[in-house]
């Protein structure tokens, strides 16, 4: 059956791991093209390009410092040459990649992150805005977090910034796009589990604790904010732009 994703053309950073490697298959599952940014996931990238392909679709697996500007300008541009186009952007890369408070936070580190989840969204972002601007319609979808929203746990002080950050630039980016026929928004996931990002940085104590004070009384998984992500992206000659969709089982609303 066809959907609005069908023959859509959407790059996907980070998308073999984790959030992302359930973004990209649920893109999949729904007819779209894919380009696939990784990083070190080289093997579940090319095994998703590889059923991207047996459905008939296109794919391609791109790897990349999304970091460095210039490799953020060559993904966004191997993945316009492989597909043919480009319909939608998900800037799901990202990490905490450690936790550390006030006190311990040399500029490096901060630096570091601030790189890892905000710099490299505006360079993927910049890089592909010409393109998706070809099109009457298309979407970005951004990957924040519930930290950026309520300033996440102990020691995640410069991911909760970054991510903080990431809403700001999804509302402004939606209003200096708009005009243009591109639409912004973001997903804020959780507390979800069965991630490389949680099994690394969440204790199961912690995780215990969070699930008590949620109102639906369970975590998230991977699939509950890929559906929220394909809800924007395959909305996108829709009228919610600057928006930032929730998903955390009721645990913080607003």
């Amino acid at each position: 059956m066809k959907s609005k994703l069908t023959g859509k053309n959407v790059l996907i950073t980070a998308g073999a791991q984790g959030i992302g490697e359930s973004i990209t298959k649920h893109f999949i599952d729904k007819g779209a093209n894919v380009a696939i940014h990784y990083f070190s996931s080289a093997d579940t990238a090319n095994q998703l390009t590889a059923y991207a392909i047996s459905k008939g679709q296109k794919a391609v697996a791109i790897s990349g410092d999304l970091t460095k500007e210039s490799d953020a300008n060559a993904v966004v541009e191997k993945s316009v040459e492989a597909l043919g186009g480009l319909d939608i952007l998900i800037n799901n890369a990202g990490s905490l990649v450690a936790r550390k408070r006030l006190h311990e936070l040399e500029a490096e580190f901060w630096h570091s992150v601030m790189d890892i989840n905000m710099t490299s969204m505006m360079f993927m972002t910049r890089a592909a805005a010409s393109h998706l601007t070809e099109n009457d319609n298309s979407s970005i979808v951004n990957l924040a977090s519930l930290a950026g929203r309520k300033g996440g746990h102990a020691g995640s002080l410069a991911y909760s910034t970054s991510k903080g950050a990431i809403l700001t630039f999804t509302r402004a980016l939606a209003s200096e796009l708009g005009p243009q026929g591109t639409r912004v928004n973001a997903v804020a996931p959780g507390l979800i589990l069965g991630t490389s990002f949680h099994n690394t940085h969440t204790t199961k104590e912690s995780a215990a604790n969070t699930i008590a004070g949620i109102p639906i009384q369970r975590a998230g998984n991977a699939s509950d904010v890929a559906r929220a992500v394909l809800y924007l992206a395959s909305e996108y000659d829709g009228f919610i732009t600057g928006a930032t969709l929730d998903v955390n089982g009721g645990v913080y609303n607003m």
